[in-house]
């Protein structure tokens, strides 16, 4: 099977499976909720107004690797991915069309989620979003777009290596609401170095990190990237 009707294949599960539509819909809710209810704490010397206008995505990040553990996931169970298998003996291609399957309606939510982010948080902010430049705007709402699709990415090739949508959700949601703080707190600059701390400079107006907003999410695309190919692994060499 080429990989534009293996595409086609797996956007049909995606669209059709109600727990998916609701965690893409989980994304944008749970984000611009957040979002606004952030804006409406801005006191504090280290206030970063861009920031509090995206302040939702550490929440609707964990709806975002949700929607990207459960798209492999499921596959694993019932006998599902022998089907897929069976309709596409290609392995790599195959794996290939899921993580774009994926990757592409979460980066169109998070492109939505994005612009409605910044517009509800400088609504709420008012005065005090006055210094954001259009730029920097329109740097936040991209950069969120991206770095939510690239989470649903490593939280997809994850659940590939793991074959399991449990275990990795047990590892990814500890890790970015309890250790990562940790050991942002404990190691300095170097916890700039994990997927979740470095994407999200993306989000800040400034920063003390030695990576730069967009060098940030390049670190947070290579793990994607290296878990991508470790599921892509697990999937050509392991038994279905």
């Amino acid at each position: 099977m080429p990989f534009a009707p293996a595409l086609h294949a797996e956007w049909i599960k995606i669209r059709t499976l109600r727990s998916l539509v609701g965690g893409l819909l989980a994304v944008f809710l749970v984000t611009v909720l957040f979002s606004a209810l952030a804006g409406l704490d801005s006191e504090g010397p280290d206030f970063d107004p861009l920031f509090s206008a995206f302040f939702g995505v550490n929440f609707g990040q964990i709806a975002a690797i949700a929607f990207g553990t459960t798209a492999v996931s499921a596959e694993f169970e019932g006998g599902a991915l022998q089907v897929s298998l069976a309709a596409m003996p290609r392995r790599g291609r195959w794996f290939a069309a899921k993580a774009v399957a994926i990757g592409v309606p979460v980066l169109a939510v998070g492109l939505v989620t994005g612009f409605v982010s910044l517009a509800v948080g400088k609504a709420v902010l008012g005065a005090e979003a006055s210094g954001l430049t259009w730029d920097e705007g329109l740097r936040g709402a991209l950069g969120c777009a991206l770095y939510l699709t690239l989470m649903a990415l490593f939280a997809a090739g994850l659940a590939a290596l793991l074959r399991s949508g449990v275990a990795t959700l047990s590892v990814l949601v500890p890790f970015l609401l309890i250790v990562s703080f940790v050991v942002g707190g404990a190691s300095g600059t170097a916890a700039d170095l994990l997927p979740d701390q470095a994407g999200r400079l993306v989000l800040h107006e400034t920063s003390d990190s030695v990576l730069g907003p967009w060098t940030g999410l390049a670190v947070t695309a290579l793990w994607a990237a290296a878990a991508l190919f470790a599921g892509a692994w697990s999937v050509r060499r392991r038994d279905a």
